[in-house]
C-alpha cells in the first residue's frame, strides 16, 4: 500500500465533483438537485450529503479547488538577475492565462449566478481565499527587500495589478462583451499593467 492510494470514500468524492462541474454549467446551481448530482455521480444521494451537505459547500469547493491549484501552478520567484519588468510581466501573463481560461471563467459564472443575490454568502469565502500568499505577493515582497520596489501596502499593491488585469482579461469575457484575447492582446496588457505598476513603485537609480 502506498501513501497515494485513494479509498473508496475519495472515489465517490472525486466523482460528485465531477458530476457538480458538469451539472452546474449545464444546468446552473438551481436547476441541479442532489438527486442530479446523486445520478451522474452513480452514488446515492445520501453519500453525496455525507461528503457536501448543500449545493453551497459544492460550488465554493469547486472554487476554491480551482483557486489553490492556479496558486500552485505559478511558482516563478523573484530573481534579481533579471530585469523587474520582464518578471513581472511573466507572473501577470501566468495571472491572464487562468483569468481567460474557460475553466475558470464558466465556473465564476456558476458562482456570481448563484450567489448574485446573496452576496454575503460568497464574501467570506472569497477572503479566505484572497488571504493566502500567492507569488505575486512573495515577487513583491522579495523585489522590495532588494531596493527595487517602494511601497508601504503590500495588499494594496497585489489589488491594484488584480484590477487592471481583471478589468480587461475577466470581466469583459466573463458577460462575454468582448471577444476572448489573443495572445498579443495578453503580452500588450501585461506590459501595459507593468508599465503602470513600475512607474508608481520602482526605486529610481538616483535612490539607490
Amino acid at each position: 500500500m502506498t501513501g497515494n492510494t485513494r479509498t473508496r470514500s475519495d472515489v465517490k468524492r472525486e466523482a460528485i465533483i465531477q458530476a457538480a462541474t458538469q451539472a452546474f454549467q449545464e444546468f446552473g446551481v438551481n436547476g441541479t438537485s442532489m438527486d442530479k448530482l446523486a445520478e451522474l455521480a452513480n452514488v446515492s444521494k445520501r453519500t453525496v450529503y455525507n461528503h457536501f451537505a448543500t449545493k453551497e459547500e459544492l460550488v465554493m469547493h469547486l472554487v476554491t479547488q480551482q483557486w489553490q491549484r492556479a496558486i500552485l501552478n505559478v511558482n516563478t520567484k523573484y530573481d534579481p538577475s533579471i530585469a523587474l519588468d520582464t518578471q513581472l510581466k511573466d507572473l501577470i501573463l501566468q495571472d491572464i492565462e487562468f483569468m481567460v481560461s474557460e475553466s475558470h471563467l464558466d465556473l465564476a459564472r456558476v458562482a456570481i449566478g448563484h450567489f448574485f443575490y446573496e452576496p454575503e454568502k460568497l464574501k467570506d469565502e472569497v477572503a479566505q481565499l484572497k488571504a493566502q500568499e500567492t507569488a505575486m505577493h512573495r515577487w513583491l515582497k522579495d523585489a522590495k527587500a532588494d531596493g527595487k520596489l517602494t511601497f508601504d501596502e503590500l495588499d494594496r499593491v497585489v489589488n491594484e495589478i488584480d484590477s487592471l488585469v481583471k478589468g480587461q482579461c475577466f470581466w469583459p469575457q466573463l458577460f462575454k462583451i468582448e471577444e476572448s484575447l489573443s495572445d498579443k492582446d495578453k503580452r500588450k496588457i501585461a506590459s501595459n499593467t507593468v508599465a503602470l505598476i513600475l512607474s508608481r513603485y520602482q526605486v529610481s537609480d538616483i535612490h539607490r
